[in-house]
C-alpha cells in the first residue's frame, strides 16, 4: 500500500472508539476499510484511495478496561475538505469492529497546513528578531545622518560644555548633552549644554556676547534651572518643553514649537510664579497632617502593602494610621491629590513616581511615597524604595 508524503498530507481525521470486547489494531483497520466499502462510490473507496497515496497509514492507540477496548483513530489524507470530511463521516457510521459492538465519534479534523503556516510565521518572528543590522535604506539613511550630526557635536570652554555651532548671535542653552544631540539631531545647531544644574562660568560670558534663550524642561526641575540662569546670567529669552517633558524627548515639531513660544525671563518667572502653590488662584491650604515617624514594623507593612501592589497600576493612599484612604490609578495621581478631601500621609505607588506626582504629593502634605523608581528626588518628601 501506498503512504501519504508527510509533505503532501493536508489534513489529520482523530477519532475516539469504544468497543465491547477484546480487540486488536488489525481488527479496527479491517473494520475501516471493510465498512465503509462501496459507501461513497468508486471515487473515495478508501483501498484505492491508499493505493494512490491520497490516505496515508492509519494510526490506532488502544487500551483495554476491564472486558472493554477503547483508542483513538488518526487517518492522514491528502484530498480536499469536502472530501475529507465524507471520509471522516463514513468512519463515524461503523457499529461493529470485529466480533464487538462499537461506537466511532470523530473529534476533530485538523489542518496540518494551518499548524505550519502557524509555526513559520512564529518562527519568521523570531528570526526577523535576530537579523543583526537593517537592509532598510531610510533606516540605514537616518542612521548615517544622526551619526553625522552626532559627530559635529563639540567642546566648548574649560568645562567641555558640549555645544554645536555658537558662530551665530544666538544661542540656545539647555541642561545637558542628551539635549544637544536630540537638538542637533533636529536640525537646530546654535545649542550648548550646562552639563548640570549648576551654571558654568562658560555660559555666563558667552551671554556677555550672545543672545541666550534658556530652553528647560517641563517640570519643576526645569523651574529651579531657569531661577538659578537668570540671577547669574544674561538672558533674554526662555521656552519650557511641555509639561512633564524633557528636551531630549521632544521631536523636531515639538522643538520649533515651543521655542516659538519663547518669553522673556520677568513674563516666564511671573507666570511660574503665579501658577505655583503660592498662586491666589490656589486652593486653600490644606490641613496639617499629623508628622509620623515609621517603625521597623510600618516599613514592613508598607513593604508587604508594596509588594500585594505590585503589577496593578494602582496608587494606594494611606493615613498616618497605614489605614488605606483611597486606591486609584497611578496615571491619575496628580489630578486625584487635587480633588480628594482627605489628604493621605503615604502613598504606595505601582510605577514611576514622576515630578509631577512630587508637586501634587507635596501640595497634599505627603509625608511618604514608596514606590520602586522615582523619577526625581528633588522633593522634601521621604522616597521608600522596599
Amino acid at each position: 500500500m501506498a503512504k501519504v508524503s508527510p509533505v503532501s498530507i493536508k489534513y489529520m481525521i482523530h477519532a475516539d472508539f469504544s468497543a465491547q470486547g477484546a480487540l486488536e489494531k488489525p481488527d479496527v483497520i479491517g473494520a475501516i476499510f471493510g465498512q465503509t466499502e462501496g459507501l461513497l462510490g468508486a471515487d473515495l473507496e478508501m483501498r484505492e484511495l491508499q493505493k494512490e497515496g491520497k490516505i496515508g497509514r492509519i494510526e490506532v492507540d488502544l487500551e483495554r478496561r476491564d472486558r472493554n477496548t477503547f483508542g483513538k483513530i488518526q487517518v492522514p489524507t491528502a484530498l480536499d475538505q469536502s472530501e475529507t470530511t465524507l471520509i471522516a463521516a463514513a468512519i463515524e457510521t461503523i457499529e461493529r469492529i470485529g466480533p464487538c459492538d462499537s461506537q466511532i465519534e470523530v473529534e476533530r479534523i485538523e489542518d496540518v497546513r494551518g499548524n505550519k503556516r502557524d509555526y513559520i510565521i512564529e518562527r519568521a518572528k523570531k528570526l526577523m528578531q535576530e537579523i543583526e543590522g537593517s537592509t532598510d535604506s531610510r533606516a540605514i539613511s537616518n542612521v548615517i545622518k544622526d551619526s553625522s550630526r552626532m559627530g559635529e557635536v563639540q567642546s566648548y570652554g574649560k568645562e567641555k560644555l558640549a555645544c554645536g555651532d555658537l558662530s551665530g548671535k544666538e544661542v540656545i542653552v539647555v541642561e545637558g548633552r542628551a539635549d544637544v544631540v536630540n537638538m542637533m539631531r533636529n536640525n537646530v545647531n546654535n545649542v550648548i549644554a550646562m552639563n548640570g544644574t549648576k551654571l558654568p562660568d562658560a555660559i555666563n560670558e558667552l551671554g556677555k556676547t550672545k543672545e541666550i534663550t534658556l530652553f528647560v524642561d517641563g517640570d519643576r526641575g526645569g523651574l529651579l534651572i531657569a531661577q538659578n540662569v537668570v540671577d547669574n546670567a544674561l538672558v533674554k529669552y526662555i521656552a519650557a518643553a511641555p509639561d512633564g517633558k524633557e528636551v531630549e524627548e521632544l521631536t523636531g515639531k515639538e522643538i520649533l514649537m515651543n521655542l516659538r513660544k519663547k518669553v522673556s525671563p520677568e513674563d516666564f518667572l511671573y507666570k511660574a510664579k503665579r501658577n505655583s502653590r503660592y498662586s491666589r488662584n490656589a486652593p486653600a491650604p490644606v490641613a496639617e497632617v499629623k508628622k509620623i515617624e515609621l517603625t521597623d514594623s510600618d516599613k514592613e507593612t508598607l513593604k508587604e502593602i508594596s509588594k500585594g501592589n505590585q503589577g496593578s497600576g494602582k496608587a494606594i493612599l494611606l493615613n498616618s494610621e497605614l489605614g488605606e484612604i483611597k486606591k486609584i490609578s497611578s496615571k491619575t495621581v496628580s489630578g486625584s491629590l487635587k480633588r480628594i478631601s482627605e489628604k493621605p500621609a503615604i502613598i504606595v505607588i505601582d510605577g514611576t513616581v514622576t515630578a509631577p506626582i512630587l508637586r501634587a504629593a507635596e501640595d497634599a502634605k505627603c509625608q511618604v511615597i514608596v514606590a520602586n523608581n522615582f523619577a526625581t528626588t528633588d522633593t522634601t518628601i521621604k522616597l521608600l524604595s522596599l
